[in-house]
């Protein structure tokens, strides 16, 4: 297993972590990412555990925090072996509090991850989404006291702006407070908005990216070729929260159609080729993979231990290559002072 520095911190991580997600099922919205319970979780937990993979990614909201209370007792006995993530900020109740990045939601939504985590410590805490209504400095200054009573190691930021996630730091900077070493994002083949600001941004502020849906909500994982687009499940129809942002058709079918081109010069699979393709970009510090099966966790491993060649990578980036929004295609006219960390 490759380990890599995650962001500014002393911290290494495998180059995969893997997602619990699909741990619970508690709800219509979850039950169609999975509904793994605590022996099969146990199960994967401990192949991960063998495979190198000793971080793993939850957060309260996942099942209404089914998903920590599960990932909590697959890894009792093994809780020093391993790296926990999980997040907070987006509503576990009705009350008016009990959402955001208030220090009144923080502090109680990190002790009730702890609780069902059955654990003493959270290595990385994120925040799960951007509250516009709490001062930054509110948040921080929250998160830094849980880190100094030991009950975080690390924290992250997910799915921010560029510009929220520069403030925060600036305002680490400011006042002498932690910092976040890593940004969760969407980053995928088919996914690539996350270059235009937040990589540069990522690269001029030591943050590390921590993919999540690396496989473009299910797109990248070989059942979606021309003419034969699944029948059912989550990638069955575009759009929506359970289908992602929406892809064109033609522009999906040409990146797959490289994508089984490059399959077959490296007998890899589309998935295993998507995921490498990712662990080859500037900032990414580790990918979140998910599976709802033993055997697809053993197929998303199988993206470490080699590499794509240049030209293959470079075929890739030409097939998913899109306009990027002003002023980022103004930009491009720019280099010389203003260079890309890569081609959009």
């Amino acid at each position: 297993m490759e380990y890599r520095q995650f962001g500014r911190s002393g911290l290494k991580v495998p180059a995969l972590s893997f997602g619990t997600g699909t741990f619970g099922g508690t709800n219509e919205f979850f039950q169609r990412w999975g509904q793994t319970d605590v022996a099969e979780a146990t199960r994967m937990v401990d192949l991960c555990l063998d495979s190198g993979v000793n971080f793993f990614d939850t957060a309260d909201v996942y099942s209404k925090g089914a998903s920590e209370e599960i990932l909590g007792q697959a890894l009792k006995g093994k809780r020093d072996r391993a790296l926990i993530s999980t997040k907070g900020t987006f509503p576990m109740g009705d009350g008016a509090n009990d959402k955001g990045s208030s220090r009144h939601h923080i502090v109680r939504a990190a002790e009730a991850s702890l609780k069902r985590l059955g654990t003493d410590h959270i290595d990385v805490y994120f925040m799960h989404g951007f509250d516009a209504l709490t001062p930054v400095e509110e948040t921080l200054r929250a998160l830094d006291d849980l880190i100094s009573a030991g009950k975080i190691g690390y924290i992250g930021a997910s799915n921010f702006s560029g510009w929220h996630l520069m403030k925060a730091l600036a305002t680490s900077e400011k006042y002498g407070l932690a910092r976040y070493v890593a940004y969760q994002g969407y980053y995928s083949l088919i996914g690539r908005d996350y270059e235009w600001e937040l990589m540069p941004l990522g690269i001029d502020q030591g943050v590390g990216l921590m993919v999540w849906s690396p496989l473009g909500w299910g797109r990248l994982t070989g059942k979606i070729r021309r003419g034969e687009k699944p029948a059912s499940g989550r990638i069955a129809t575009q759009g929506g929260e359970q289908g992602g942002p929406q892809v064109d058709d033609e522009y999906l079918y040409n990146v797959v159609d490289v994508l089984d081109e490059i399959a077959k010069e490296t007998g890899k699979t589309v998935a295993q080729i998507s995921l490498n393709w990712l662990l080859s970009r500037p900032t990414v510090a580790n990918i979140v993979v998910g599976a709802r099966t033993e055997d697809q966790l053993k197929q998303n491993l199988g993206a470490i231990g080699w590499s794509l060649s240049a030209e293959q990578i470079g075929r890739l980036d030409a097939a998913s290559r899109t306009q990027p929004i002003y002023p980022y295609w103004h930009q491009m006219g720019f280099d010389e002072r203003n260079p890309k960390p890569t081609k959009w």
